[in-house]
């Protein structure tokens, strides 16, 4: 892989500025972000009043935690425009989620809000390595979702080429690899994995493609599977985080000359960890819930909205900015069968462990006489199909799980090509459980 290391003069001064320098700036905009929210959102001014408090409480950083939180169902509560601090023709841009247990989050940006996300977005690609003039082959979900749109204009303020393909149709997206040999892809992990496959499909050497970085968010992934991505195209993988509420890819991302973290753009988005059962903030270092504050946002300022991703807050090191560490799983994703808890990037790590099986995978809740149990569907390699080889692959792993995640497992390693594929995030577990 070739070094992606920064070149003097790369970085924006912010980015290399002392922690009081930005400790400063976030006061600053932290003290307008929370006027802005009271002054102009009926749902924040409710929320402050009814907790009494108000935006002149805010005398240091710390004082952030005397304010109330924000939680995904008060976006759904106040659906589709509540939550808007700006009158409705100064929105410029409507984004939602699919809605698939609800109705949907539905998110505005004014031209000032989605000039700072493309901003945002070009640093996270110059931090992941790339440069003006790169040619960007976003394989994100383009409309509702942000994520196409949100890769999209990143790579245009950068001045990178963008090849818009969207997801799906995935020999097309190898045919367009090899035709217009970009440099860089933005796409989720598992379908990348997709695309992986489909290279060899047609015979074709992925360490020979034009590809040096790939850049991967929107679900959890492990560094098992960055090695197993990076090994397999010769290119360096980097991790990006961002989610709609608090603005969408962007806000945190991996610096390629170290990839220990993703570093949090905190001239825009100030962030926290709390306890996850009693709401109250933990120290830099400890696990718990990711939080998140805009400091600058004004179709729709955020305030303290409970992410429920869990990982924990480090210093800088390729920057200043605070780094969080890789996300490994969310509260809400979390597994407890018979009293352990299972995370779906545990399952991951024990499949990549597993020679015979390929990095496919979905887990299976179901219910025997009383008891949850948990079934893995993965699949085996082309070497590996065997009936007997599938059978030996699905006892390695789970022994595997059993001695790592602490859990008994049923597997079933189905043929190459068996396993559920995603064209967008990945749908990790599927609950059959009785309801009820």
């Amino acid at each position: 892989m070739e070094n992606l290391s920064p070149r003097p003069g790369d970085l924006e001064p912010i980015e290399t500025a002392s922690r009081d320098e930005i400790a400063a700036l976030q006061l600053e905009r932290m003290k307008w972000s929370l006027r802005h929210a009271y002054d102009n959102s009926p749902f924040y001014r409710a929320r402050f009043d009814a907790h009494g408090v108000h935006p002149d409480d805010l005398k240091s950083l710390a004082d952030l935690a005397k304010f109330p939180f924000t939680y995904k169902t008060d976006l759904r509560d106040n659906y589709p425009f509540g939550m808007f601090a700006v009158p409705r023709e100064q929105i410029l841009r409507i984004h939602a989620s699919s809605g698939t247990t609800g109705k949907p989050t539905v998110v505005g940006y004014t031209r000032r809000d989605l000039d700072v996300w493309a901003d945002c977005g070009a640093r996270s690609i110059r931090a992941s390595g790339g440069r003006a003039g790169d040619i960007v082959h976003v394989a994100y979900g383009y409309g509702l979702f942000t994520g196409g749109l949100g890769a999209h204009a990143a790579a245009e303020r950068l001045g990178c080429t963008v090849v818009p393909v969207s997801g799906g149709m995935t020999e097309r997206q190898v045919t367009l690899i090899q035709d217009f040999k970009p440099r860089i892809i933005m796409v989720t992990p598992s379908y990348m994995l997709s695309i992986l496959d489909e290279f060899r499909r047609q015979g074709l050497d992925p360490r020979e493609s034009s590809l040096a970085v790939g850049i991967f968010g929107a679900e959890p992934w492990t560094n098992a599977m960055r090695r197993e991505i990076e090994d397999a195209f010769d290119m360096h993988a980097v991790d990006i985080y961002g989610l709609s509420e608090v603005m969408g890819p962007g806000v945190a991302n991996e610096c390629v000359e170290t990839k220990d973290g993703l570093h949090i753009w905190e001239d825009h988005f100030y962030p926290e960890i709390i306890n996850p059962e009693t709401g109250e903030p933990v120290a830099d270092g400890e696990m718990g819930e990711l939080v998140f504050t805009t400091l600058t946002k004004e179709g729709l300022p955020i305030i303290r909205y409970r992410t429920r991703d869990l990982t924990r807050l480090l210093p800088g090191t390729a920057r200043s900015m605070r780094r969080m560490e890789k996300i490994t799983g969310r509260s809400d994703d979390m597994i407890i069968l018979r009293g352990v808890n299972v995370f779906p990037t545990q399952i991951e790590e024990q499949i990549l462990k597993c020679a015979g099986l390929a990095p496919h995978f979905q887990i299976e809740l179901v219910r025997n006489d009383r008891m949850d149990a948990m079934i893995v569907h993965c699949e085996a390699t082309g070497a590996a199909a065997s009936a007997e080889a599938r059978a030996a692959s699905g006892k390695e792993l789970a022994h595997h799980i059993k001695s790592v995640v602490g859990v008994s497992s049923k597997i079933q390693v189905h043929e190459p090509g068996g396993a559920p594929r995603s064209e967008g995030k990945a749908k990790r577990v599927v609950d059959n459980r009785p309801k009820g």
